[in-house]
């Protein structure tokens, strides 16, 4: 699936169509093309060429980013750099979700980046909402220091997987197999957005280690935004009639491939902090999903 990625030129859209779309620009208004900010201005910078974007998270508000256009179904990356040192608190967030706001029915594919102190290795969690439920949480350790360097995080999503990559590798699979509760997001165009906020309640370690504002402000930075998917355009998209056509939901997108699922197994060996589907004191009768064999 790696020689797949590529970055073309941002393909325009017709009124009452939707067509697969790359974004991947080299121009000072790259952010502006793509996005809307949200929260306070004085927190977001750019680099001068415009393509390194960085928010800032300081004791009186944080700060964030979306798309300005919604998608249903394809593969979606950007690359990030995490807040250094002491982060213990604060979280950087990069998910895709069907609401501008938490909505009571909202559909989300979530990335959530745990701050910790100095020394101390970051978390990533990820989770899937369906209809406004979520509690589908699983944390893993990185394999590298997220701070020291930009690193991919991705997500492909079709009617048949949900896989989070980071740097490629997959490290999460979420199956749909048209289970009885239907829990995989598969009818809510998304946006994409990233944040950064302090969590200090809950982020690390269960919220006993709180937030160090000596140490702000708190700055995460993006670079590569990339998305081949299905633009949805109001009443609803073309594309979705034929989305076979595209990559990332033909056959060899529905299942990892053999090198991915030796990929998948290392992490899942070494790297998982936390999986809600082994947590049976929280749920006594484990989600139906939990079942599903990932590697199929």
């Amino acid at each position: 699936m790696s020689s797949i990625l590529f970055s073309i030129a941002v393909l325009l859209v017709a009124a009452a169509s939707c067509l697969s779309v790359s974004q991947a620009q080299s121009s000072d208004s790259i952010f502006l093309e793509n996005f809307n900010l949200n929260g306070d201005p004085n927190h977001f910078s750019t680099s001068p060429n415009g393509q390194i974007w960085s928010l800032a998270l300081t004791n009186e508000s944080g700060c964030g980013f979306q798309t300005n256009q919604r998608y249903l179904f394809g593969w979606f990356t950007m690359k990030l750099k995490l807040v250094g040192g002491n982060s213990a608190g604060v979280v950087t967030a990069y998910y895709m979700c069907s609401d501008l706001g938490a909505g009571a029915m909202r559909d989300e594919l979530d990335y959530e980046f745990l701050g910790n102190v100095t020394g101390q290795p970051y978390i990533i969690q990820t989770n899937v909402y369906k209809n406004g439920t979520g509690g589908r949480e699983m944390r893993h350790f990185l394999w590298f220091d997220p701070t020291l360097d930009f690193h991919s995080y991705s997500v492909l999503w079709n009617n048949h997987q949900i896989v989070f990559f980071v740097d490629e590798v997959p490290i999460r699979v979420y199956k749909n197999a048209n289970y009885t509760n239907n829990f995989f997001p598969n009818t809510k165009p998304m946006y994409l957005f990233s944040s950064i906020w302090n969590a200090d309640s809950w982020a690390t370690r269960g919220g006993l280690v709180h937030t160090n504002w000596s140490y702000a402000p708190f700055v995460s930075s993006y670079t590569g935004f990339s998305v081949s998917a299905c633009q949805w355009v109001d009443p609803s998209p073309a594309c979705l009639s034929n989305t076979t056509s595209y990559w990332w939901d033909q056959y060899n997108a529905w299942q990892l491939s053999a090198k991915q699922l030796l990929d998948y197994a290392w992490v899942q060996r070494n790297l998982v902090n936390y999986d809600y589907c082994q947590d049976t004191k929280r749920y006594p009768m484990l989600p139906e999903e939990c079942s599903i064999d990932s590697y199929s």
